[in-house]
């Protein structure tokens, strides 16, 4: 049977407590703990007189000059004969070849233990990651309750499952900003106990109809319920537009109200890492999913926020990122494919804190990738010890060279030190020559870091019986 969830729009608005609602939710008892509370930022700068939102453009212009930037570098075209086009020659693909060692700290100490890990080094790239890369949550992010919307029974895969339609609202309204964060959580029922259940992060919530694709993989979520997973997909757009024009709406504008972003503010990325973990928190208020197996997914841009999100919120089990580029598990300082200066011109800067654009001046003494203090081998060092699977397709199947593969291995690699410090195998079976790619279809999925190139394009389809296989043991 097909499952459609349609999206709806309208709202309420603002701030104040957060709340599971679980009175409301129709989901069971119990309460989870709550997250720690968001770091504070600066006020937000004050909206302008005018009602009419801020577009993109001056979003960019307003960051630019708040930076003391007069210029960027541009940003590089997929097409490498382009003018400007992006490079693919890995003999010029590491200009700054040293990575930030995750196990020294900024003052040179080595880290040779767990708790020197978890009481120095982790909040070192932490802080990093919020100032300089992803934004900080503001204080005035808001304050969510969670309610069921509709609930059904139905079948997928041959398998009952619940669904239920879920809508959180802010505690207080905000002038002329609209927030519904929404949600559609299937589970699988009759069960002898609760099952593990996969945030998905998307734009929408709808499950696809069963219609295997040209390699015979059945779409994600019933390949997960085959598999004895629930799932909760996650709407992003429903908590940040995908766009810069956006950036006067969703929790972005909610918490600025509807004016301009300081440097260290959220970008969208973090912002949906926020929602996922504020929709984690309402999960693991329901008996009937298992609160230690909630795992998160994402492909894409959606890799790059599921990557956030876990290595930020400790609460995440486990994490599936796919094909997540620059700005997710693949090294941000080097020159293949995708660029830092894609990230930080007006067509992606959104995703991003303000502080990122200084990485891409384009003035000859301005700061560049190699003056980054962290990069994506950190973000995935930051899960440690948490299992989290690393996909990723081929190109000739459409996930593109741009995406930069090689650099995501190498990331991964680099994170496994952290895995080790912290008593797992990390990557195992580790490759005899890690100078290349491991072959395709080959599973790294031993330990808890865990990789698999497969043979199908832009997706993680061909990768989600790996993952729950794997999942399953290592959970």
């Amino acid at each position: 049977m097909l499952i459609h969830r349609a999206m709806r729009g309208s709202s309420l608005g603002a701030v104040l407590l957060l709340t599971a609602c679980v009175s409301c939710s129709g989901g069971g008892g119990g309460s989870a703990p709550a997250p720690p509370p968001p770091p504070v930022a600066s006020p937000p700068s004050a909206p302008p007189a005018s009602t009419t939102p801020i577009t993109g453009a001056q979003h960019h212009a307003d960051m630019m000059s708040k930076l003391g930037l007069s210029s960027l570098l541009p940003a590089r075209s997929p097409d490498e004969n382009e003018p400007n086009g992006a490079n693919y020659d890995e003999s010029v693909a590491n200009p700054y070849p040293d990575l930030p060692d995750p196990l020294v700290s900024d003052s040179g100490q080595s880290i040779s233990n767990a708790q020197d890990w978890n009481t120095v080094r982790r909040d070192e790239i932490l802080e990093h990651f919020e100032r300089e890369i992803y934004g900080r949550v503001p204080a005035s992010a808001p304050q969510l309750s969670w309610r069921v919307e509709s609930t059904e029974t139905s079948t997928l895969q041959g398998q009952s499952v619940l669904i239920r339609d879920v809508v959180a609202t802010p505690n207080a309204p905000v002038d002329g900003i609209d927030v519904e964060i929404r949600m559609s959580l299937v589970t699988p029922t009759g069960q002898a106990s609760p099952p593990p259940v996969l945030v998905m992060l998307g734009p929408d919530t709808t499950t696809p109809p069963a219609v295997p694709d040209s390699h015979g993989d059945l779409p994600r979520q019933h390949l997960l319920i085959e598999n004895g997973w629930g799932y909760a997909m996650l709407s992003t757009d429903s908590i940040q537009p995908d766009n810069a024009d956006g950036l006067s709406r969703g929790v972005i504008g909610y918490a600025a109200e509807g004016g301009y972003r300081d440097p260290e503010d959220w970008g969208a990325l973090r912002a949906w890492a926020w929602g996922s973990s504020q929709a984690l928190t309402y999960l693991r208020s329901l008996n009937d999913i298992d609160p230690d197996r909630i795992g998160i997914e994402g492909v894409s841009r959606y890799g790059k926020a599921a990557l956030v999100a876990m290595a930020f919120d400790e609460r995440f089990s486990a994490g599936l990122i796919a094909s997540s580029g620059k700005g997710g598990a693949t090294l941000l300082r080097r020159d293949f494919g995708e660029s830092v200066t894609n990230l930080a011109n007006p067509g992606a800067f959104h995703w991003m804190a303000g502080n990122f654009l200084k990485y891409a001046d384009a003035a000859p003494d301005g700061l560049n990738p190699g003056d980054l203090p962290v990069d994506s081998h950190q973000l995935i060092a930051l899960c440690a010890p948490r299992p989290v699977f690393v996909s990723i397709g081929i190109p000739e199947q459409g996930d593109s060279l741009w995406l930069d593969h090689f650099g995501t291995f190498k990331a991964t690699l680099a994170a496994n030190p952290v895995y080790e410090l912290l008593g797992t195998t990390g990557l195992s079976p580790m490759p005899t020559d890690t100078a290349e790619l491991p072959p395709v279809n080959t599973s790294l999925t031993d330990g808890p870091l865990a990789w698999r190139q497969h043979d199908g394009g832009h997706t993680d389809r061909p990768n989600i019986a790996p993952f729950t296989a794997w999942a399953e043991g290592q959970l």
